[in-house]
């Protein structure tokens, strides 16, 4: 087993921490595991049959409103595999929550610089939020719930199932402007 910390504050002996059941939660990050992949191969689509539009082939847009998309997937996909492995502690769960939340607040700040630099398309305040403001919530959310994970397991479970759905429907909202966009776009080079 993994040891939670080095020992106990009063009798110095090691402690070490149970598994965290999460039989309960198999349901739900069957489905929403299973919804963030096929989403992602659904945008990889989108952006294939995009390529003959003006804005899929400029990289700065696509690293500022694609790319995210399929990173806010990819990170619903892999809360929802660590939490199905089997033997998972607090404190593992915890790390990697932390981890996952720092990178990425790191990567929403990345975001925020690639939409400003980019200059095909001007972002209005919805793009600001959800390419920007609501993933960066999710994330730093994501983060302060992986430190509190190693206190109050069950209670992050919790929150970790709103961030995991939160970071969905983002991606979702996201992948259909993507769509909407790419088809208007056509539709007008086509006039």
């Amino acid at each position: 087993m993994i040891r939670n910390w080095p020992s106990d504050r009063h009798t110095g002996e090691l402690r070490y921490a149970p598994a965290v059941p999460l039989y309960q939660w198999d349901n739900f990050y069957v489905i929403v595991g299973s919804a963030a992949a096929a989403l992602t191969g659904l945008q990889f689509v989108v952006v294939v049959l995009g390529a003959e539009v003006e804005a899929v082939r400029d990289a700065s847009a696509v690293e500022a409103f694609g790319t995210p998309t399929i990173v806010h997937f990819c990170i619903v996909l892999t809360i929802a595999a660590l939490i199905s492995v089997p033997g998972q502690t607090a404190f593992t769960l915890g790390m990697f929550f932390v981890l996952l939340g720092a990178g990425g607040v790191a990567y929403s700040i990345l975001t925020a610089r690639r939409a400003k630099r980019q200059a095909n398309y001007e972002p209005v305040l919805e793009d600001w939020l959800f390419h920007v403001g609501f993933p960066l919530a999710a994330y730093a959310i994501l983060l302060v719930t992986g430190a509190t994970t190693f206190r109050f397991p069950a209670g992050s479970l919790y929150v970790i199932a709103a961030i995991t759905l939160g970071l969905l429907f983002i991606g979702i909202h996201n992948a259909w402007d993507s769509v909407v966009y790419i088809a208007t776009q056509h539709h007008k080079d086509q006039e």
